[in-house]
């Protein structure tokens, strides 16, 4: 594994990197929202940033870029501009977070200016591909999604092999169909959650539901019918969870530990006293002076899920947008390389102590 960090503009430090050089790009820009009033918020990046993305990617290659609910379709715009596949959005669900709203008075007392916030938005872009997936896959390791590797765990077990009857309404009569115990878990999904009582109790109590995989490898949901079975002549798949938001990636927000973890012996300030950074998930947070004083960092768990998903195995992640240096601590973790982009002195500082613990705790898990 190899690391670096460069401190500098990331539009020009871009250019310097060779072409078809790196496998993702997973980064946390500017939102647009004129955070604090700071002018490096006062808009999403601009389509040149993004086109230096694309140049240095390889031909498949993915990029996941956060983004505010306000702004994510000027970031996807931009991005699609510069060239990308927009392929899906993820999103971030959580249930910390305030309303920023303006309550009325006196007639209109109950009205107020906003909704509380709870999610964060992911862009899924691809670089456009050199020939078909498979083939591209064989020729640069880049095109398509570590799904067997981002697969969600399941608590309920799975059913067991046998032979099952489905009609076209479900009923229990019709072509027999083998069913296979899928152990590695739930297929992932376009939507992560915290974890949190809030948003836990928004999903119904429900047993695992049921897919269909057809003669040719595809996957098709399926819910309490399988009109579509006799058709694809493939296997059932069972989950045998239940549980409500079981089936879907949780993390939550970075914890103190995880923010503060190989700043050791560095200076503690607000996190509210910058002058620059990427506007993100814990922007909200009043937890007092930290050694990692930047306002948004992301959780570790979350970023090494997305570099997961999206980079080859020895593949090089990029972020232009580094911050304090959570994309890079998640490469590293899960043995990636990584090429860090930070326009902050203070902020490279940071991610490269987060990064170096990171880096030594891998070395001695390899022991």
């Amino acid at each position: 594994m190899t690391w670096t960090i460069h401190n500098g503009d990331c539009l020009e430090v871009l250019r310097t990197l060779p072409a078809a050089s790196v496998d993702a790009v997973v980064t946390d820009p500017p939102y647009g929202l004129s955070f604090m009033g700071k002018r490096w918020d006062y808009d999403v990046p601009a389509v040149e940033v993004w086109q230096e993305c694309l140049r240095v990617l390889k031909p498949g290659g993915h990029l996941l870029a956060f983004a505010g609910t306000r702004t994510q379709h000027r970031m996807a715009v931009r991005i699609e501009d510069a060239g990308f596949e927009i392929r899906d959005m993820i999103a971030w669900v959580y249930g910390s977070g305030f309303p920023k709203s303006h309550n009325l008075d006196g007639a209109w007392r109950g009205w107020g200016t906003a909704l509380k916030p709870a999610l964060e938005p992911i862009t899924v872009a691809r670089k456009p591909l050199g020939g078909t997936v498979a083939d591209n896959v064989l020729e640069h390791g880049t095109g398509a999604l570590n799904v067997d590797g981002c697969r969600v765990g399941t608590d309920g077990g799975t059913r067991k092999a046998g032979e099952q009857k489905f009609g076209w309404d479900g009923s229990g009569t019709g072509a027999s169909i083998r069913v296979t115990p899928i152990n590695a878990g739930r297929w992932p999904s376009n939507l992560i959650h915290d974890g949190s009582e809030e948003v836990v109790g928004l999903f119904p109590q429900a047993g695992g539901g049921y897919g269909v995989r057809g003669k040719g490898g595809q996957t098709y949901a399926s819910g309490k019918g399988f009109a579509n079975t006799l058709a694809l002549t493939g296997q059932e798949v069972g989950y045998g969870d239940s549980g409500s938001a079981a089936r879907f990636f949780y993390c939550a927000k970075a914890s103190k530990r995880d923010r503060d973890e190989g700043c050791e012996g560095m200076e503690e300030r607000p996190a509210f006293d910058n002058p620059n950074g990427s506007m993100g998930g814990n922007m909200g947070s009043r937890s007092g002076p930290r050694r990692n004083h930047h306002p948004t960092v992301k959780p570790t768990d979350l970023m090494r899920y997305l570099c997961r998903l999206v980079t080859p195995p020895g593949g090089v992640v990029l972020d232009p947008f580094t911050g304090s240096g959570s994309t890079g601590k998640a490469a590293i973790l899960e043995r990636f390389n990584f090429i860090g982009i930070e326009r902050e002195a203070e902020y490279c500082e940071i991610a490269r102590a987060r990064i170096s613990k990171a880096e030594r705790d891998v070395s001695k898990e390899l022991l």
